[in-house]
């Protein structure tokens, strides 16, 4: 099943002919909506499953062009993030696991606009993810009970300022990163599947255009560490609750500048797909395209994301 929100807020059922309205399925559990109303789908979905079933099969759809859908979970509890996550194509052995959170307030849904700030940032990048929801709470899950925990998937773009100056000191675990925590820096959507309808997330393809132009182009199969054991590792550091989610990493051959006017689209397979724009006061400008030095620095292990990147006017 594909779970939406829509319009103001309002839980739905996403069909191949429309959404279906869920509000009256999930009113004797809440009357909320946004996230309240689908960590409410997801905490009672066992005892939803015959209703939900039904409705899928024949229940009045609206017409996706009637209706603006919005990020599924549009303010998780927590945003989990895995860092370096990728051997870019077999280039790089896996190495330390590290992750990081973003603030829960940088969440976007489909047709909504990346702001750049006003930072003096070499360079900000996309990065397509795969991104996981939980269905339920932990901490220190076992790598073998992993899925136990995932409710489904969705598609999300981690928004990063590449900073000057930085210096990199490795540490497993960095709390909240303020370069990856502006608002709007979180796109996601455009449903969540639940994780019934994905054979096998670790081997998905994802892309990723800008302006219809291809960047990213990678299968989730080139996980340098994978999708249970990065549960594993970041319920460590943190307890998990329902509705959260976790970016899984990027290959980060494919990353490109995002300046303003850009339209960004994500897509994964049978999850979906999804497009966004970008605004910049600033008007600054980079070179259009795949940032070919960050690919070969991270291929190559010679230095972080954009650091001889500056805007070019």
């Amino acid at each position: 099943m594909k779970f939406v929100l829509f319009n103001n807020g309002t839980p739905g059922l996403l069909r191949t002919d429309g959404v279906v309205d869920l509000s009256k399925i999930i009113q004797p559990i809440t009357s909320e909506t946004g996230q309240k109303a689908m960590e409410a789908i997801i905490s009672n979905s066992k005892n939803l499953k015959s209703e939900l079933e039904h409705i899928e099969k024949s229940g009045n759809a609206l017409s996706i062009s009637n209706v603006s859908l919005l990020a599924p979970l549009p303010q998780p509890s927590k945003i989990f993030c895995m860092g370096g996550n990728y051997t870019e194509f077999g280039h790089r052995e896996p190495g330390p696991m590290w992750g990081f959170q973003k603030s829960n307030n940088t969440v976007i849904g489909p047709g909504g606009t990346v702001n750049l700030p006003p930072e003096d940032a070499n360079i900000f990048h996309h990065e397509a993810e795969l991104v996981l929801v939980f269905g339920r709470a932990g901490k220190n899950i076992n790598e073998e009970e992993a899925f136990d925990y995932v409710f489904g998937y969705t598609c999300g773009v981690d928004v990063s300022a590449r900073m000057p100056g930085g210096s990199f000191k490795f540490q497993p675990w960095r709390g909240i990163s303020e370069h990856k925590s502006y608002p709007t820096f979180a796109p996601m959507g455009p449903a969540l599947v639940t994780k019934d309808e994905i054979t096998d997330p670790q081997n998905v393809q994802i892309r990723l255009t800008v302006d219809d132009q291809l960047r990213g182009n990678f299968n989730t199969s080139d996980m340098a560490h994978s999708i249970a054991k990065s549960i594993a590792f970041v319920s460590q550091f943190e307890s998990i609750n329902t509705g959260d989610v976790l970016y899984t990493g990027t290959n980060h051959q494919g990353l490109g500048a995002m300046q303003d006017g850009d339209n960004i689209n994500i897509e994964i397979d049978r999850i979906g797909d999804f497009s966004f724009n970008v605004k910049d006061s600033l008007k600054r400008q980079w070179d259009k395209g795949i940032d070919e030095e960050t690919a070969e620095d991270i291929r190559e292990g010679t230095g972080g994301p954009g650091r001889r990147k500056r805007p070019i006017s």
